[in-house]
């Protein structure tokens, strides 16, 4: 069974490999959707919704919430982002996916 929570956060970068508008600095709203999948526990829940917020805030918007994503990361794609974040939540829950997505109508999902 799957279940999927929605989270925003707000963040600023630039593609230093990149020639175009987006090696200058600029900013996006973030969607992150994160599907958890197991099986129901005794509790008649995957994972409490709650729990999945404590989690994805500590393990993830703490850190990349109104921050310069090139000061964590490398080269800041939409991908390396994903993939980052996957991993880290995969380390906390049963993860199945995460789908980011940088403003409206571009993302990028990363399957466990």
């Amino acid at each position: 069974m799957k279940i999927c929570r929605v989270f925003y956060f707000d963040a600023a970068h630039f593609l230093p490999r990149y020639k175009g508008k987006c090696e200058r600095l600029h900013g996006h709203t973030y969607k992150l959707e994160v599907v958890v999948e197991d099986k129901k526990r005794e509790d008649g829940m995957v994972l409490d919704f709650n729990e999945l917020k404590t989690i994805v805030k500590k393990t993830v918007l703490d850190k990349l919430d109104h921050q310069n994503m090139n000061e964590i990361f490398e080269n800041p794609t939409a991908e390396n982002m994903a993939e980052w974040i996957f991993d880290e939540l995969d380390k906390e829950m049963p993860l199945s996916s995460v789908k980011l997505w940088e403003g409206s109508g571009k993302w990028v999902e990363v399957e466990g």
